[in-house]
């Protein structure tokens, strides 16, 4: 069973009175809905509902719903949050069976950044998909899908089948093996670049200068020799 457990309550109050009701006292308002069932207008402690928040497993994860004597798995959906105190305002709980398969959004995680030679090289990682939508019962949701940075070069460029992670979830897009991110090469890389090699340029054509005077020096030597022999 999940790691989280929500001991919730059903409201009595629906609608904006009823949310602002919970609030006051402090519990933080939800709706329990899914499962061919009506919705229920439920509010859960808000010390209880933040401790279980910022352990990061509650959002998109299946938890334990628990009214009185009553436990059923349920997965959180969403959560809204004041934009100025960042506290919780109103949450989305869906029920599911735990052997159900889900549609449900799963966040991408990069690792061994330190470890990819192409960002000491002044490249830069583009990211088009910060989480993918996938497929997945829903008792074996993962926590993120891994992208491990580490051997990556410049201009590569990361997909699906590049994750970790994945061997119980199925992707949604099923067509193209779809890009996650991609190792771009800088502005400030291609200057690099455009100066290493113009150096290098500078240094071959000073080394053929040094060597056209020294064969003309040697050769100089020879012609003198040869005159006082």
């Amino acid at each position: 069973m999940a790691e989280i457990i929500l001991n919730v309550d059903v409201r009595d109050g629906v609608g904006t009175g009823g949310a602002r009701a919970a609030r006051r006292a402090g519990m933080v308002p939800g709706v329990l809905y899914g499962g061919d069932k009506a919705p229920v207008a439920i509010s859960v402690n808000e010390r209880d509902f933040r401790k279980s928040l910022y352990t990061g497993k509650l959002l998109g994860h299946l938890v334990t719903l628990k009214y009185g004597d009553e436990t059923q798995p349920v997965i959180a959906r969403d959560v809204q949050f004041d934009p100025v105190s960042d506290r919780p305002l109103h949450f989305d709980l869906m029920r599911v069976d735990e052997k159900q398969t889900i549609k449900i959004d799963i966040p991408v995680h990069f690792i061994n950044q330190d470890q990819c030679e192409a960002f000491r090289q002044g490249g830069s990682l583009e990211v088009v998909r910060h989480s993918v939508e996938v497929k997945v019962r829903a008792d074996h949701i993962p926590e993120d899908l891994i992208v491990d940075l580490a051997g990556h070069k410049l201009g590569d460029t990361i997909r699906w089948t590049d994750l970790k992670g994945t061997k119980d979830v199925e992707p949604t897009i099923t067509d193209r093996d779809f890009v996650i991110a991609s190792i771009k090469t800088s502005s400030a890389a291609i200057s690099a670049a455009a100066d290493e090699a113009h150096d290098a340029e500078v240094a071959a054509e000073a080394a053929e200068v040094e060597a056209t005077e020294q064969a003309a020096t040697d050769e100089a030597a020879a012609t003198e020799d040869t005159a006082e022999g």
